[in-house]
């Protein structure tokens, strides 16, 4: 039998040298907020920093994404039976694989007026964790340090995500069930 890990904030391990990522929130309104990635263990080993800062926004830009992501994040750790989390002034830790899904909201919504990040954020729920994580490694390989954010991925992020008007209407995700795969005509027997 496993015992079950204790968790802080978001999912994040509460034990030492776990790879989370870190929300730096100040608590004056007008300075910026940070998310820096935490290797923990792995950091200073092989070349690996020790953390590594992945972007700094401005207040109204993590106020803008702060709820979308709280909701989405809180939706799926109740789904796994883990206590939820929100969001405080100083630190505040996230599991490894949420926080590159942060990454990947704030990398799109950091240079977007509060139209553009309203739309982003509706964009961004409709993605599957899955793409956040493979738009996470993407990005992160050539423009993932804060003073990247008018280069390659993260550009184009922006413009993926802020495309249209307004938000798209809310709408559930598709699941796969399993017969989606069986269902396409090409495995019909009868044709």
């Amino acid at each position: 039998m496993t015992a079950k890990i204790k968790t802080i904030d978001f999912g994040a391990p509460d034990q030492f040298g776990a790879h989370v990522f870190r929300v730096e929130i100040p608590a004056a309104k007008t300075e910026l907020v940070r998310i820096i990635e935490d290797y923990g263990y792995r950091g200073l080993e092989g070349g690996i920093p020790r953390d590594e800062e992945r972007v700094v926004l401005p207040r109204f830009v993590w106020s803008g994404i702060a709820d979308v992501a709280r909701r989405e994040f809180n939706d799926r750790l109740k789904a796994a039976k883990i206590p939820t989390g929100r969001w405080h002034s100083g630190t505040n830790l996230v599991d490894r694989l949420l926080g590159k899904e942060l990454c990947v909201l704030a990398w799109a919504a950091e240079t977007g007026t509060a139209d553009q990040i309203a739309v982003i954020c509706g964009k961004w729920a409709a993605l599957r964790p899955e793409e956040r994580w493979w738009l996470f490694s993407v990005t992160v390989a050539e423009a993932g340090l804060p003073g990247d954010a008018q280069r390659g991925w993260r550009r184009a992020l922006f413009f993926a995500l802020s495309d249209g008007e307004k938000p798209p209407e809310q709408r559930r995700r598709r699941r796969p069930t399993e017969t989606d795969l069986f269902s396409l005509p090409l495995f019909e027997a009868d044709r």
